[in-house]
């Protein structure tokens, strides 16, 4: 029941910091804005939406494929169809209930594949590491090919900080101590105590993560896994790049404008609730460094929104009817024909 009280609360809480943004985007837009920002939406090129979206369904295929590499090494090698159905599930249900689309996409692909679903937590995991990894070498590009806007800005923003952070290290020393203390704790209570059942099974499922977190280190296909994380970045950036055409106000912006918006567009994706009102805010407040007016870059920021969003929601609902009917077809036994 707890448990159940603490994922609504966080779900009121992120959905209505998103709202907040929102919020915050419009409150000072006159009625003109407002109209000219319509405007801009209505006139849009939405064929060229169309190609966008099918990059990003093929940045999520490739990881699809990336998630199979990872579970290769224990032992699973679940089919391609019910591995991308299961990501696209993931996103789907992140869209309704935050992190709930984690738990779908190991649970779905544990019930039609049998795979063991603490192993594929692990990998997961380990999936959401690299990909925090990849979001860094993104952003350290965006700063060194335009350290006359984005580096600037950066210092502007964070240099007045560094007197707090120089001092952070000291401060950290005693949650660390305490961090640890806690870890050796855990460890000789999961050792000392292992002959009782629920102490056995714990040791089970955190053995089942341990695997999967460091399945990236055993991976026999390491290029194709590395391949496939920059095609699938390549293809967010491609998106966006794509996405510029669509709207006259941005169509003459090129690849640099693109990796900012990646860059700060990711983080505000993790914000809030399918990165509703975080997502427009970011993109909104990126395109005012390359001269675009706030109306314009928030319109932009909601079609670019609305273009990931609608993909997830109409793939993923194809996917929840299709994946039922997927497994009982491929399960069916052949049928002998007999003269």
């Amino acid at each position: 029941m707890r448990k159940i009280l603490v994922t609504i609360v966080q779900y009121i809480f992120f959905l209505g910091l998103g709202f907040f943004l929102l919020w915050l985007t419009t409150r000072n837009l006159t009625s003109e804005q407002v109209k000219m920002m319509a405007s801009s939406l209505k006139e849009a090129k939405y064929l060229l939406v169309i190609p966008a979206m099918l990059l990003l369904l093929a940045s999520h295929y490739s990881r699809a494929l990336r998630w199979r590499i990872l579970m290769e090494p224990l032992g699973a090698r679940p089919s391609r169809t019910n591995t991308f159905i299961a990501v696209m599930l993931g996103y789907f249900f992140n869209l309704l209930v935050p992190r709930l689309g984690e738990v779908m996409k190991c649970t779905l692909l544990a019930r039609y594949e049998k795979v063991p679903a603490d192993k594929m937590v692990g990998t997961m995991v380990a999936e959401r590491a690299f990909d925090v990894i990849c979001l860094l070498l993104v952003i350290f590009v965006t700063i060194i090919i335009q350290v006359d806007i984005v580096g600037e800005f950066a210092s502007a923003e964070f240099g007045s900080r560094w007197a707090v952070w120089r001092a952070a290290p000291i401060r950290l020393i005693g949650p660390l101590a305490a961090i640890i203390a806690g870890l050796l704790f855990i460890r000789y209570i999961l050792s000392r105590f292992a002959h009782i059942n629920i102490i056995s099974k714990i040791r089970k499922i955190l053995r089942g993560i341990t695997e999967g977190l460091t399945s990236v280190r055993h991976v026999k296909k390491k290029t194709a896994f590395f391949l496939h994380s920059v095609f699938i970045w390549a293809m967010y950036l491609l998106s966006i790049r794509l996405g510029f055409y669509a709207m006259e106000s941005v169509s003459h912006l090129g690849m640099a404008p693109s990796f900012t918006i990646l860059s700060f567009g990711s983080l505000a994706m993790i914000l809030t609730q399918g990165g509703i009102g975080a997502y427009q805010f970011a993109v909104q407040k990126t395109l005012t460094l390359y001269g675009i007016p706030e109306v314009n870059g928030l319109a932009f920021g909601w079609l670019l929104w609305l273009v990931q969003t609608i993909m997830v929601l109409g793939v993923g609902f194809l996917c929840l009817i299709f994946l039922p009917w997927y497994n009982r077809k491929k399960n069916e036994p052949e049928t002998i024909h007999t003269k």
